[in-house]
């Protein structure tokens, strides 16, 4: 039963995050991957509200299979290695310290709006 709900998740997710990417990245003409960027900070957010007030069949719902399939450690990898190797090293340090701390500063308001709101 369990991975059931994590393959619903995650069959939300990942076209989800698809569609995010392009939609936001189309809206900006910079080399810097914004796209990436709001899905994974979005991500964040999403897996500190389940993480802080949800019932564990909604964290494996929301946070293993949404979040998982939403978030994407690889293609941040890449896109920055991309940004290195493309000569545009201040995108690519902006991207990896941008991403840790907002990431982390959604994953703590989410569990903060979650423990304030609905705990």
């Amino acid at each position: 039963m369990n991975w059931l709900l994590v393959v619903a998740g995650a069959m939300v997710g990942a076209p989800l995050r698809y569609l995010t990417d392009r939609a936001v990245q189309a809206r900006h003409d910079s080399v810097f991957p914004w796209g990436t960027f709001v899905v994974n900070i979005a991500g964040c957010l999403i897996l500190g509200l389940v993480t802080g007030a949800a019932s564990s069949h909604v964290q494996l719902l929301l946070g293993t299979g949404l979040c998982g399939a939403l978030t994407t450690y690889s293609t941040f990898s890449y896109e920055t290695l991309r940004l290195t190797e493309t000569g545009a090293g201040l995108y690519a340090a902006a991207n990896a310290a941008g991403s840790v701390v907002v990431g982390l500063g959604a994953a703590f308001a989410g569990v903060w709006i979650a423990q304030t709101v609905w705990v």
